[in-house]
């Protein structure tokens, strides 16, 4: 069978295994699931089991084998190692001049529930057993040198039919027994990132895993900022981005929601003006909210800054580009938003930001009351029990981010409201491969989850445990991020 004809007959087989995966019992909230490992060859797993805290277990999972070895993939003119069957085409007449042969391979990025699916090509250079990689690397050696630009690699990443193997940390929160609380960190500011584990050491918390993606597209300071709704202890930090899955946490719940967020700041001669962002760089003629917990300087972009105090009170109007006070509030407006601060933000004037955040699935509002955490959005998963994977609107729905397989952060609630948090190890070829989106989708409800979600992965995937980083971060080391969860004592 060519590895072509694989492909397409692996898209159905996929389709298929996603809706005969049994959904677990309620029992499974405090119960491993003793069903079969639901990737590969659907073995039973090894597994060891690890008392945290009250209600709290950790599970190492360990599934699978090692059968995948390494090719060599061709470059497109795009730079990515895909593109249209003409490119292919194109691409793979260039490596046969070269004197290689090459294979243009079909590849089906499945659909999900907001895209459809889609059908690329690849030209591949190649097939080797895992221990001789460096054979693929004289290929991309001898193709470069025919100016052809071309990488190694390895085919357990591809999203397509595997053996593993598998390396998984599952952290179960018994909703019935457990007596502490969830919170969400930032750490010590909104720009900067830092690592999951010095946000669980400073708020001495039991457990905790990375939270949501971060803004890699805005100035290297800020990138600490969530992209999506971000609530801490009450506070919106943050705003949502519409439709975008979130984690609500409130108390020792939690559920998983899509959020909307509006912030209007009105003046006490009643002009009204619609705040465009909290907490991250502003664009042309916006009006942006910055908290004391921002930690950078508001923009130095010609705008204006009125300062104002818990009460809407405006103590000062200056020029932007200076820090926030301790205790305040600094609404920063660019080109028209500016003039608009500069006609209706007087000193001594009353400005009130009225800020509202609504729960898509239910309609209401969302109290920001001391005990409300949000954790920003990631990519919805499971809903009401079955496979939904909301890539589009949450900005992921690529043949990369959706069909590869990449270390995983995973979180799920089960029937009786307990916690699921997961991380599955990639990117370390022979050891573990990760998860594609619906593999992940397909673990949680193997887990026992009726709703899930996708935080953020690769690099920023971190599972912490006392003090301790349990999974294996696949930069070799813990990554910086944005924003956190945290399982807390009380």
């Amino acid at each position: 069978m060519s590895r072509r004809t694989l492909v397409v007959g692996l898209s159905l087989a996929t389709a298929c295994t996603l809706a005969t995966v049994p959904v677990a019992a309620q029992e499974l909230a405090v119960k491993f699931p003793s069903a079969a490992f639901p990737l590969g060859t659907h073995a039973a797993p090894k597994k060891t089991q690890k008392s945290v805290g009250k209600g709290i277990d950790l599970f190492k999972v360990r599934a699978g084998t090692s059968t995948d070895g390494y090719t060599v993939s061709v470059l497109m003119p795009s730079g990515r190692d895909y593109g249209q069957r003409a490119t292919a085409d194109a691409k793979a007449a260039e490596v046969e001049a070269a004197g290689e042969t090459p294979t243009v391979q079909q590849m089906i990025k499945v659909s999900v529930a907001d895209g459809p699916a889609q059908e690329v090509y690849m030209v591949r250079v190649g097939q080797w057993a895992f221990k001789d990689k460096d054979k693929a690397a004289k290929t991309v050696k001898k193709l470069k040198e025919a100016g052809i630009k071309s990488k190694v690699d390895y085919l357990g990443d591809d999203g397509l039919k595997t053996t593993g193997p598998w390396s998984l940390n599952v952290l179960v929160v018994d909703a019935k027994t457990f007596r502490g609380r969830y919170a969400a960190s930032l750490g010590t500011s909104v720009a900067k990132r830092e690592t999951t584990s010095s946000m669980a050491k400073s708020a001495g918390a039991l457990a905790a895993i990375n939270g949501g993606f971060f803004n890699i597209h805005t100035a290297k300071n800020l990138r600490g900022e969530p992209v999506g709704a971000s609530v801490v202890a009450g506070k919106l930090l943050s705003e949502a981005v519409p439709g975008r899955s979130a984690v609500v946490l409130k108390g020792r719940t939690a559920r998983i929601t899509e959020l909307k967020s509006a912030v209007v700041a009105i003046s006490q001669d009643g002009a009204r003006l619609d705040v465009n962002g909290v907490n991250r760089a502003t664009a042309a003629d916006e009006l942006v909210l910055y908290t004391e917990e921002y930690g950078a300087k508001t923009p130095a972009d010609n705008g204006a800054d009125a300062i104002i105090d818990a009460n809407g009170k405006v103590i000062a109007l200056r020029a932007s580009g200076g820090a926030v006070p301790k205790g305040q509030r600094v609404l920063h407006g660019a080109g028209a938003a500016a003039d608009w601060l500069w006609e209706h933000a007087w000193e001594n004037w009353t400005v009130k930001v009225d800020t509202r955040l609504t729960d898509l699935r239910t309609g209401k509002l969302l109290p920001l009351t001391p005990d409300l955490n949000i954790v920003a959005g990631g990519v919805g998963l499971v809903r009401n029990g079955h496979v939904k994977i909301t890539a589009a609107v949450d900005g992921q729905d690529s043949v990369n981010m959706i069909l590869r397989r990449h270390p995983r952060t995973l979180l799920g609630v089960t029937r009786n409201g307990s916690l699921i948090l997961a991380t599955v190890d990639g990117r370390d070829p022979g050891k573990t491969i990760g998860a594609s989106m619906p593999e992940a989708a397909q673990l949680m409800r193997w887990l026992g989850a009726v709703q899930a979600i996708n935080l953020d992965g690769g690099g920023s995937s971190a599972m912490v445990v006392g003090k301790k980083v349990v999974n294996k971060p696949s930069d070799g080391s813990e990554r910086p991020v944005g924003d956190a969860l945290l399982v807390l004592p009380k």
